[in-house]
């Protein structure tokens, strides 16, 4: 690897993660990139091609599946799924959104997931989400920097630094947007405005808030990048970037699958989750296209391996007695295996043989990752995937600080090793 080819794929990067300021958004990214790139985008609705070297992508809602089908494919040809995920924790419009109070004007927000909440304070926000309107359309829509979450200011909070900042997720987390009568302004004619929609055709909205700040490359020697939404879109974008050369290439042995699902940090449970049918959906239709019966499916799947790929935490200099005393991984070291008694990771022996041989057909090491165990660890899609499908899956990822953070931290080198390994799993 060159710090140059490096640098270029976290810009790269930044500019992904500007496209996609909501799940919506970064489905829609994946499947434009891929288009580009002779990609196929076909509608559920209809009939699917599936010939022995075709490459296709679909979007439902958040969610986005592409895929390359080898020249040679048969009716048992296995799966190597890259699974990775489109939404981020932070803060989500509720139904009613133009609220204010003493000539301000606000947003009312709904946590969601599990964001750190101090961290969205004081820093420049947009909206960004899908607007259905009246004539049946669905449309996205982003704004520019918008709002803001303003800190009380430590003159009348004087004990804030001894005491810790703990904030009311109701009165003390609604960003304002402006100055004025609520009941003269609406919120949603700012995104309609942004989408070029009339406000009075908005029939539903799913909105969310996202950093409006653009990622950024720093540190001695350039070795970081700070950016909203690494997780987990620095792994999607890592299985678009992969995808996209394998398929030019055209060297894949296996049907190479990017996975970019829905509401991970909700718990997966929807139509566009990885606990939801939608890979299901798509694998039963591809092999379909190939002639193959129930039994040959399960023959498929046996042979099949699912690369789940999220973020993990690196060893925290201030805060090192918080991790495992002896596996501690650190940022621009490598891309992780994550690793789990409990199974909230679903790496096993031959899980972690397989993820070693494709770090090194990448020509990239590797680091593990285990939770110290007084703070057991979250889970991911992994052990999802394994479960409803059977396939063998893999848990892995790249280090990073401040997870969950409105702007979190990682290694340049990793990011630019993950999309490598990811190359090295999808040629099979």
């Amino acid at each position: 690897m060159s710090h140059a080819s490096a640098r270029t794929h976290v810009e790269d990067l930044a500019d992904f993660v500007a496209a996609s300021p909501s799940s919506y958004h970064a489905a829609e990214e994946v499947a434009r990139r891929l288009v580009e790139q002779g990609f196929t985008r076909l509608d559920e609705t209809e009939a699917w091609p599936a010939q022995p070297g075709g490459r296709f992508v679909i979007v439902r809602d958040g969610a986005a599946i592409a895929w390359v089908v080898p020249p040679g494919a048969t009716a048992t040809t296995p799966a190597h799924v890259l699974g990775a995920h489109t939404d981020s924790p932070g803060f989500k419009l509720k139904p009613r959104p133009t609220i204010g109070a003493k000539g301000w004007l606000q947003a009312a927000v709904e946590v969601y997931g599990g964001p750190l909440l101090n961290s969205w304070l004081d820093r420049e926000l947009r909206l960004a989400g899908r607007l259905a309107l009246a004539d049946g359309r669905v449309v996205l829509a982003a704004t520019g920097p918008l709002l803001r979450v303003p800190q009380l200011a430590i003159h009348l909070d004087r004990g804030v630094n001894n005491t810790g900042l703990a904030l009311d997720k109701q009165y003390e987390t609604q960003p304002v947007w402006g100055l004025g009568d609520p009941a003269e302004a609406d919120l949603l004619a700012e995104l309609a405005d942004a989408a070029g929609v009339d406000a009075r055709e908005i029939r539903g909205f799913d909105a969310v808030v996202a950093d409006a700040a653009r990622g950024a490359v720093f540190g001695k020697d350039d070795v970081f990048f700070a950016c909203g939404r690494l997780d987990d879109l620095a792994s999607v974008h890592a299985g678009v970037v992969a995808l996209g050369e394998v398929a030019s290439h055209g060297d894949v042995s296996a049907i190479a699958v990017l996975a970019a699902f829905d509401h991970e940090e909700l718990g997966s449970g929807s139509r566009s989750g990885a606990a939801g049918p939608i890979l299901e959906d798509v694998l039963e239709r591809v092999y379909a296209g190939l002639d193959a019966d129930a039994v040959d499916v399960h023959r498929a799947y046996a042979a099949s391996w699912c690369l789940s790929s999220d973020v993990g935490h690196s060893v925290h200099p201030n805060y090192a007695s918080k991790h495992d005393p002896v596996v501690q991984p650190v940022l621009g070291s490598g891309p992780i295996l994550k690793l789990n008694a409990n199974q909230r990771y679903a790496t096993d022996a031959v899980g972690a043989a397989a993820w070693h041989r494709w770090c090194d057909a990448a020509g990239v090491v590797t680091q593990e990752f285990v939770s110290n165990n007084d703070l057991p660890c979250g889970s991911t899609i992994g052990p999802i995937t394994a479960t409803r499908l059977g396939i063998r899956t893999v848990d892995v990822g790249i280090p990073i600080l401040s997870m969950h953070s409105a702007r979190e931290l990682a290694g340049v080198s990793d990011l630019h090793d993950l999309a490598a390994v990811a190359r090295a799993f999808f040629a099979g």
